[in-house]
């Protein structure tokens, strides 16, 4: 039997990278999936390029925008069983050209919108469900320059995994963290950096990293597979899916 049949799940950034590989997987393994993007545009790519798969503008940051998301959700489907937090910025930038709108557009996606999801979504996800938030190594580690500001919004999602945790678990709930390292994904193109810029990044990457490579998505659409559907004793847990960068 499928791991996820007859499971309603919800990615919230999942047109594309990492959030797109685990709409595809989560389907394959039984589940009725629905996937967001911030703009029409990737919306309409996603129909195409994830047949079957139900897709929905919402802007992330926007916090009338994740309840009206969760009412649209709940009205067609009627629970959430698994949520899998995902959508997410990445700009960087040394603190001397850090202003007030580039911290506040990361902490509005990353951090508010991500935990408004989780409340607006808590009345209608299921008893015995998962919650599943994309952190990122840089919430874990320290020294990567230019990282201040995204790397605070990533260890505050991993401080609300520890907590909410302890909020579901009478629920029996789980709420459960991966944390990534480099991932070859399109998220620098998306936000605003050439190719060359994304290409250098991961080249770097392969000097810090045990493995010597940097991961794909499909790899942790399998992490978020077990978190899912596999890990039933694992709540609280912050899974690195990062080629051994933290640990090693």
């Amino acid at each position: 039997m499928a791991k996820l049949q007859g499971k309603i799940a919800l990615i919230s950034g999942g047109t594309s990278g990492i959030g797109a590989e685990t709409a595809k997987l989560f389907k394959a393994e039984g589940a009725t999936v629905i996937v967001t993007g911030s703009s029409q545009g990737s919306v309409d790519e996603a129909k195409t390029t994830l047949p079957g798969i139900e897709a929905i503008v919402s802007d992330a940051s926007d916090v009338a925008a994740t309840k009206a998301l969760i009412d649209q959700v709940s009205a067609k489907h009627g629970k959430i069983d698994v949520l899998f937090v995902n959508a997410g910025r990445a700009k960087f930038a040394p603190l001397e050209q850090v202003d007030e709108a580039f911290f506040d557009a990361q902490f509005d996606t990353n951090v508010k919108g991500a935990y408004f999801l989780v409340k607006h979504a808590s009345p209608v996800l299921a008893d015995g469900g998962s919650v599943i938030l994309t952190a990122s190594v840089a919430g874990s580690t320290g020294g990567l320059p230019g990282a201040s500001v995204y790397g605070a919004t990533k260890a505050a999602l991993r401080s609300f995994g520890r907590t909410l945790a302890r909020e579901f678990a009478p629920r029996g709930i789980r709420v459960n963290t991966i944390s990534p390292g480099p991932i070859d994904t399109p998220i620098f193109l998306k936000n605003g950096y050439p190719q060359a810029a994304a290409d250098a990044f991961l080249e770097n990457a392969k000097t810090r990293i045990p493995l010597a490579r940097p991961g794909q998505p499909d790899e942790v659409a399998r992490a978020a597979l077990y978190l899912a559907a596999d890990a039933t004793y694992t709540t609280g847990a912050e899974l690195f899916v990062d080629g051994g960068l933290v640990d090693i």
